[in-house]
């Protein structure tokens, strides 16, 4: 879809004030430029896996809003303008510039992210690498991952992507089989393959994530024997999705037959990066996607979420075997 794109050069200190304008006017969302420092407090207290690059504060900033046809563009304009010229006896308002624009087809907005993801190492031997950029620091024993698209979470950066990675490492045996609940962009179902499993699922609520999933499988030349990726939500009536036309029979259904509440395989290895609140619910209906020997390996907890996570999964009949920290995030495997 195109939509207009209107924005309003400004200044950090009118931010809110045009934001709630805009909010009166209906117009639902908007997006802020500025160059203001993320502190320690907001770099903790944000779940994201894409780096942030920081630039000089100079006090200006940008409101962006984007409407579709229903909207009267050029009287929102001038609404916008008589309101900058009321708020400037108030506060400084900047250039308060304001230019119209298109958006180009909104399928294609992940392009714009790619200048943020660059090439970095993981616990020495695993390198991220996006398939649009060059690494020339790549050494024999090296694990390298490519990563196609970034429409889903998971490149790695974030801790919690770390700790279930470095957990991953240590519990996981060569031709084991993974399941990897809330896959996002499939990283750790396709780590794991390199780490040597044997087959591994990866699945996600977002049909988005899963055809980023496949797409990022495909571009480290793994196919659907190996590594699938499939919708479901195991919080609802462990409601499964089917796995694709070209494989059939692991899980009893196939393409046609959507959805099952039969389990009919079990894994070695559960993988979960999600929340805490999200793995509290789910240690009540994964084990019987478990071997009896089977870990379950979590991350996304933060630090105040440990003790409740734990004591839901003691009472759901866990062990647990292995807690680690990363800054404000805990990864527990129990078996």
């Amino acid at each position: 879809m195109i939509w207009k794109k209107l924005t309003i050069d400004t200044s950090v200190e009118a931010v809110d004030l045009i934001s709630e304008f805009l909010s009166e006017h209906s117009v639902e969302g908007v997006m802020i430029e500025d160059n203001v420092p993320l502190s320690e407090d907001d770099l903790k207290s944000m779940f994201v896996d894409i780096p942030l690059i920081e630039g000089e504060n100079d006090g200006t900033a940008k409101v962006s809003c984007f409407v579709d046809d229903s909207f009267d563009i050029d009287g929102l304009k001038a609404d916008i303008a008589a309101e900058l010229i009321r708020l400037k006896e108030f506060i400084n308002v900047g250039s308060a510039e304001i230019t119209v624009g298109e958006t180009s087809d909104d399928s294609t907005w992940q392009n714009n992210w790619k200048q943020y993801f660059k090439p970095f190492r993981l616990y020495d031997n695993i390198v991220i690498l996006p398939t649009w950029e060059e690494f020339d620091d790549i050494r024999p024993d090296d694990i390298v991952v490519s990563i196609e698209s970034v429409m889903a979470f998971g490149t790695g950066t974030h801790e919690t992507t770390k700790l279930c990675i470095g957990q991953l490492k240590k519990y996981l045996k060569p031709g084991q089989s993974v399941f990897d609940i809330g896959s996002g962009s499939g990283i750790l179902s396709i780590i794991s393959v390199y780490l040597g499993a044997g087959y591994v699922h990866g699945m996600d609520i977002d049909p988005d994530a899963v055809k980023a999933s496949f797409e990022n499988a495909e571009a480290n030349g793994f196919d659907k024997d190996r590594i699938e990726f499939t919708c479901g939500n195991l919080l609802d009536s462990n409601y499964i999705a089917g796995v694709s036309k070209e494989r059939t029979g692991d899980f009893g259904q196939n393409a046609e037959n959507a959805g099952s509440q039969a389990v009919d395989r079990k894994y070695d290895i559960v993988v979960a990066n999600i929340l805490a609140d999200v793995i509290m619910p789910l240690s009540a209906v994964v084990r019987p996607y478990m071997k009896e020997d089977g870990l379950f390996i979590t991350s996304g907890i933060i630090d105040m979420k440990e003790e409740e996570v734990k004591a839901e999964l003691l009472k759901n009949g866990f062990e647990i075997i292995d807690v680690i920290h990363m800054g404000e995030w805990v990864s527990i495997v129990c078996k």
